[in-house]
């Protein structure tokens, strides 16, 4: 049977997991006086590190069969913040996007409850697409929605295409598109038969 991608991720708990924001900013600085000149770079993406709690073989092959089901950085998977699945904000409405040919980090929407102050919050996620389009992005205002239920969201990462007129905007358990950081793929197995697995992954661009 050949493997279709994404992959979900395992449903074994994580126990940690760190998110880097990248940008691709470039500056130089005069040696002479040391003023700066910097100019921002249309790239910015999401990476991650997570490790798993040690696990018996049961658990512990799941996630290993998953690894080796990407072969390296060639397979995709969908994966959120495990940790934060649920919006800091009220979230209540059917949100969409609202209008075509939006660009930049700010996105309109609509569907929200209205009139509600607080409907989300600065740092929560919310996903736009789906399957092989899924992207992961951060709010990075509180937002309000208006008497019409339209409200505007400042974004990390910038969206990189723009969304269709009335996309879905996930704002439970939302994830993004990731793969793996490196084609290796390794396991160690500790006394008592305890397996300990990490892995280093990178938003799918």
């Amino acid at each position: 049977m050949s493997i279709s991608y994404p992959l979900d991720f395992p449903t074994q708990c994580v126990r940690s997991i760190t998110i880097r924001a990248r940008s691709v900013v470039g500056m130089s600085a005069s040696p002479f006086t040391g003023q700066q000149q910097v100019y921002k770079h249309p790239g910015q993406w999401w990476e991650a590190e997570l490790t798993f709690p040690p696990m018996k073989r049961a658990d512990a092959e799941e996630v290993a069969s998953f690894l080796l089901k990407l072969n390296g950085r060639f397979g995709t998977f969908l994966m959120g913040d495990p940790v934060n699945t649920q919006p800091r904000g009220v979230g209540s409405g059917v949100p969409v996007v609202d209008g075509n040919d939006q660009t930049g980090n700010q996105l309109n929407t609509k569907g929200w409850t209205p009139g509600i102050t607080g409907i989300l919050r600065a740092g929560d996620w919310v996903q736009l697409g789906a399957g092989a389009t899924t992207r992961l992005h951060k709010v990075l205002d509180d937002v309000d929605s208006d008497s019409n239920g339209e409200a505007t969201l400042t974004l990390f990462p910038d969206l990189r295409s723009s969304p269709a007129d009335n996309a879905a905007l996930t704002i439970t358990n939302p994830k993004g598109i990731w793969r793996l950081s490196t084609n290796d793929i390794d396991y160690n197995i500790q006394t008592g038969q305890f397996y300990g697995i990490t892995l280093a992954c990178m938003e799918a661009l």
